[in-house]
């Protein structure tokens, strides 16, 4: 595995760091799909309030470790460190682009 992104993810972990919702959101087609903590999160609106949420909540950053790619997707281990039990903890992104953003992106344990 390798830590080389495609430039939408590349962009999408640097914004994650940030409190820059704007930018975050600039990541992500008009009508992606967010699979995160048992919720989908649908459209880009949705998915600033996610961002700006979970911000808020969990004061948190993301290590990436390496990414793969994997049945057509983009497959990012990454070191995610905030405000929660059991921090740090280690998560997986799968991103599905298209059209040079990201289109979905699912993160689970």
């Amino acid at each position: 595995m390798s830590t080389k992104l495609p430039t939408p993810i590349a962009a999408y972990f640097a914004a994650e760091n940030t409190d820059d919702a704007g930018v975050f959101t600039a990541c992500f087609s008009h009508d992606a799909v967010v699979l995160d903590e048992g919720r989908t999160i649908q459209g880009i609106a949705s998915i600033k309030a996610w961002k700006v949420d979970t911000k808020a909540k969990y004061r948190h950053s993301t290590e990436v470790i390496a990414a793969a790619d994997k049945d057509g997707r983009t497959v990012v281990r990454g070191l995610v460190s905030g405000n929660f039990p059991g921090s740090p903890v280690e998560l997986k992104f799968a991103f599905g682009l298209e059209g040079g953003r990201i289109m979905s992106l699912e993160i689970h344990p």
